[in-house]
């Protein structure tokens, strides 16, 4: 299946989540596995979206987040809840906005060339499954309408996999 991660410049950001969830919708199609459907969110978002250096996941297993599928360079493979920018979204269980993530308390610091921040918590049926992760080279990138957009495609993402670890 050809999936085409091109889209117009001009185009708004509600735009181009509007484009990423169409992508999205057509990659998880007939795919439910965790895996899979991680990987292939994580590159669509890396080669879509302007600006980024870093797009992953980390899953909730044994009381913290472990690294899953992701783009950029490689990562802290373990988050302790409530540490860090990923591990205070799950904590919190809400998505957080980082506009400069050297001025967060505890910040961790996996690459160093990562400025701005978003972190988006995974939750399927009330239980804290992970958190989807998104980092910019530029100061402020993110946005609510980043929020907004990314939440959505969580949906498209939780709705459409099965958020079970067979390992």
């Amino acid at each position: 299946m050809f999936i085409s991660t091109a889209l117009n410049e001009g185009a708004t950001k509600p735009e181009l989540y509007l484009h990423l969830r169409s992508q999205l919708r057509s990659l998880v199609a007939e795919e439910s596995d965790l895996i899979a459907n991680a990987a292939n969110l994580s590159s669509l978002l890396y080669h879509s979206m302007p600006d980024l250096n870093w797009v992953g996941f980390y899953f909730h297993k044994n009381g913290e987040l472990v690294l899953g599928p992701f783009q950029g360079q490689p990562a802290c493979v373990r988050i302790a809840i409530g540490k860090g920018v990923c591990g205070t979204a799950a904590q919190q269980r809400q998505t957080i906005i980082v506009d400069n993530v050297h001025e967060f308390p505890g910040h961790i610091a996996c690459d160093s060339a990562s400025i701005s921040e978003i972190v988006v918590p995974i939750i399927k049926d009330d239980r804290l499954m992970g958190v989807l992760d998104l980092d910019s080279p530029r100061v402020g990138h993110f946005d609510e309408e980043d929020a907004q957009g990314l939440n959505e495609l969580v949906e498209v993402f939780v709705a459409s996999t099965t958020l079970e670890f067979n390992l």
